[in-house]
């Protein structure tokens, strides 16, 4: 019987979506044979087809109800739904890619054979693959998927390239959430010509100073782009963005919009350069850029209410301490009571505060409030990747957490305690201990 149903995640934790998985017709609620073993972990992914997808739309247009963008976003957001019958509506299906753990199961020799086996136990996988000896197959095969690419009934951005022996991705392994034995070639991203209104600066969580292009909407890569990043100063000027410039836009990784390219024929007279600020738009403090760094960053810290506001997005963000409902009911009243001008301050207030904040009900106040309680039983090392550390990932949070067993240990650590961790170097000790100077954690 199908027990257990959950999303990746962070590669080690998930989220149970049993029930709303169950509503997908093309996963056996059964395996077939006479003698299934009795566990028997699936990889794969769930996807809407783009047939299924254009009548959810058709239906959503007759009702009078918002059209969804794409397929992709909208059988990932059908997955995670809280109503299993809302999820039911949605058209989903799914392809087995893999398996994880197994008892009483001999498990194959081949990636190959572990297609075979799931769609002998009733799994639907893609037919369309082929087993490639050298450069040159999986070459081909690149083409000949991306010829066919408008004509497959769901939509890709790209191939996998698989080592078949499961002996030898056993010892290749991981590197953090990315197996070695694995990589994705990606399709050319669909480019669309569009104008340069305006260049605006957006401040990061670190205070990174980011040129974002607004731009006339204009529809590429399956959703409309009215904003696209150019990075940091350097980039605007190696690519000569003027206002009032025509650009060549694309989503990079078919998710992040991007300028491509000037065209410069057709620059209008008066086409405005872009000029770095001096200060930083949201807290008007200076805006720094170090001789060794290509991004310039604003010096407010946690006084500036953007570094704030993203700073706990990011302390309650999936990977970090995953308080749900927090990202969806923030607003720029997150960052302006008192009580949230740190990250651990914000762990300590209750529903009357939150419900105090604007565009916050009585009720999302309350699930808000729940959520926060259950993220106080977090792994160490997700609450130090929480805590937003400049250069301080995952990888590096688990590292932290395995070597010093504390956070106490991990601020009072000096240079030499910092640099017995793997893989940290001289600017991780910097960053740590600038963090550790700056922080005043409650006990």
């Amino acid at each position: 019987m199908l027990a257990v149903a959950a999303t990746r995640g962070d590669g080690e934790v998930g989220e149970d979506v049993t029930p709303n998985v169950r509503t997908i017709r093309s996963i056996p609620r059964k395996l077939r044979g006479r003698n299934p073993p009795p566990v028997f972990e699936v990889r794969g992914e769930v996807y809407m087809a783009r047939r299924d997808f254009a009548e959810l739309n058709a239906r959503q247009q007759a009702a009078g109800a918002r059209l969804f963008i794409n397929p992709r976003n909208t059988a990932a957001g059908a997955v995670r739904q809280i109503d299993p019958a809302m999820t039911a509506q949605r058209p989903l299906a799914f392809f087995a890619y893999g398996i994880g753990e197994t008892r009483g199961f001999e498990r194959p020799a081949t990636q190959r054979a572990v297609q075979d086996a799931l769609e002998g136990f009733g799994f639907p996988v893609n037919a369309d693959s082929v087993v490639a000896h050298g450069p040159a197959d999986l070459a081909a095969f690149y083409e000949s998927v991306a010829s066919r690419r408008a004509d497959l009934p769901f939509e890709i951005d790209g191939v996998v390239y698989k080592v078949n022996s499961l002996a030898l991705q056993d010892r290749l392994g991981f590197v953090s959430r990315e197996p070695r034995w694995a990589v994705a070639h990606k399709f050319p991203a669909e480019e669309m010509a569009t104008e340069v209104l305006g260049i605006d600066v957006q401040v990061g969580r670190t205070g990174a100073i980011t040129p974002v292009a607004r731009l006339k909407p204009v529809f590429v890569g399956g959703v409309t782009v009215t904003n696209a990043t150019l990075h940091n100063e350097d980039e605007v000027r190696r690519k000569d963005v003027h206002i009032g410039d025509t650009v060549i836009v694309r989503r990079a990784g078919d998710v992040i919009p991007e300028v491509v390219r000037v065209e410069m024929d057709k620059r209008p007279r008066g086409a405005a350069a872009f000029a770095m600020p001096k200060r930083c738009p949201e807290c008007g403090s200076a805006i720094v850029r170090l001789p060794d760094e290509a991004v310039a960053r604003c010096s407010g810290g946690l006084f500036c209410p953007a570094q704030r506001k993203q700073a706990l997005l990011h302390f309650a963000s999936r990977r970090a301490l995953d308080i749900e409902g927090w990202a969806t009911s923030s607003s720029t009243s997150w960052s302006t009571p008192t009580w949230c001008e740190r990250p651990r301050t914000s762990t300590s207030f209750g529903s009357a505060d939150l419900a105090g904040l604007e565009r916050m009900a009585e009720k999302s106040a309350a699930n808000v409030s729940a959520a926060i309680e259950r993220s106080k039983s977090t792994t160490l090392a997700r609450f130090i990747y929480a805590l937003g550390i400049r250069h301080v990932g995952e990888t590096t949070a688990k590292d932290l957490a395995r070597h010093f067993g504390g956070l106490d240990a991990l601020l009072a650590a000096d240079e030499a305690a910092l640099l017995e961790v793997r893989d940290v170097g001289p600017v991780l000790v910097e960053s740590i201990a600038r963090f550790s100077r700056n922080a005043t954690i409650a006990t």
